[in-house]
């Protein structure tokens, strides 16, 4: 270990909690149980995403092995307390994400398969036991969604992924130059699930506004300190900024003349500050995680707004239009993530907006358009998804199946 590594070692060492400490005794429990179970589990394959769901691309590729390749060992790791939990148990054996069973199963598989980068029992434990190469695993890292910022987590340095799978070929590329990945290891597939993105029925009366997270704002799953914090984090630009755009009354009124709803789903990381949104409107419904889909929210939506959230990737597939609204740019830029290779002041899919004023007079004139969207984004459609088809699990089971073998 070089001086550079030791000390972003200790810098890392600042973010550990007492709790993955605690659960650390689990390790050599594990390691122990797992000598013993790979002799008779020689070819385990487990899946996830996060913790608490099974809605993104982990689960479309579980889905795909239990159905197409059902000799194959699978099992997929999840919280059985998630809205989700029965829906991948009708599929499969589970396991509860975190539990002893899942270090032994992990420890145990021939590969990790995960939409998150970790995907694995416990974050700390496992970032170093990886990244500093006193575990050697293989590590399928199928993508929560396409990558247009330089989020630096995400290096190979960071990561020591196996194999990187992408899901438009200009992320493919941007990725294998500056990512610092082995040739091999970044592979174009498309995401597996864009194979539900091929058949829908657009509703025209639903427009979906989806924002992503904010790091600087996100707290850790401790209940006390949530508390604590909600009072102060309320007054954050993210929260005012978007609470004021709901509330417009320019947007009720778009929603009276036209006869259309709005949904309003934060990212996953910000759902828990659901009640710091408007309700009551007759014209927004507040979403949360427990009721609602994302995907069929998408596939039902004509009209996507989101800031800078790489969902609209889904929208630009099954060709719909999105807006930008990005009323905190130069923060996002600075806090969160450096810009990558997406520009969203020049993109052919949507513009990018700083004024409420000017987000409601674009989706007034893309409802009197009827939703349409222009040649240029369909020429560009055609750059970025040139595997435009309903393979994309199955050509990221073959790479995982070739590594699996050892190829």
């Amino acid at each position: 270990m070089n001086r550079s590594q030791i000390r972003k070692l200790f810098d890392l060492l600042k973010y550990i909690r007492p709790r993955d400490l605690l659960r650390a005794w689990k390790l050599p429990v594990a390691t122990l149980a797992a000598l013993l179970y790979r002799r008779t589990h020689r070819n385990l394959w487990i899946v996830s995403e996060d913790e608490n769901e099974a809605r993104d691309n982990g689960f479309w590729f579980f889905r795909f092995v239990k159905e197409k390749h059902p000799e194959q060992e699978c099992i997929y790791a999840i919280r059985r307390n998630s809205p989700d939990f029965e829906k991948v148990a009708a599929l499969g054996d589970t396991v509860e994400y975190g539990s002893l069973r899942h270090w032994i199963l992990y420890l145990s598989s021939s590969v990790q398969i995960s939409s998150e980068k970790s995907g694995d029992p416990n974050a700390a434990v496992f970032y170093f036991l990886q990244v500093y190469g006193f575990l050697k695993n293989k590590r399928i890292f199928l993508q929560h969604g396409i990558i247009i910022n330089n989020p630096e987590y995400l290096h190979y340095p960071e990561t020591k992924i196996s194999r990187f799978l992408c899901g438009a070929y200009p992320e493919y590329e941007y990725i294998r130059k500056h990512f610092g990945y082995p040739e091999s290891h970044v592979r174009y597939t498309g995401l597996c699930r864009f194979d539900g993105l091929h058949h829908f029925e657009t509703d025209p009366s639903l427009i979906l506004i989806m924002p992503t997270w904010r790091n600087w704002l996100v707290i850790r799953k401790d209940k006390l300190r949530r508390i604590e914090q909600t009072d102060r984090i309320s007054e954050a630009d993210y929260f005012t900024g978007w609470r004021d755009f709901l509330e417009d009354d320019a947007l009720r009124k778009i929603a009276d003349e036209y006869n259309v709803r709005f949904i309003f789903y934060p990212h996953r990381h910000m759902q828990q500050y659901l009640g710091l949104f408007p309700t009551g409107l007759e014209h927004v419904v507040i979403a949360g995680r427990e009721h609602y889909d994302v995907q069929e929210l998408l596939k039902r939506a004509a009209l996507l707004i989101t800031d800078y959230s790489s969902v609209f990737f889904d929208m630009v597939y099954m060709r719909k239009p999105v807006i930008f609204y990005q009323f905190d740019q130069e923060s996002f830029r600075k806090n969160q993530y450096p810009e990558g290779y997406f520009h969203y002041e020049d993109n052919p899919f949507g513009r990018s907006c700083r004024m409420r004023d000017d987000v409601y007079s674009l989706i007034r004139l893309t409802i009197e358009n009827r939703f349409s969207v222009s040649r240029e984004y369909l020429e560009a459609h055609s750059r970025f998804f040139p595997l435009y088809d309903t393979e994309n699990t199955a050509r990221a089971y073959e790479i995982v199946k070739n590594l699996s073998d050892g190829n």
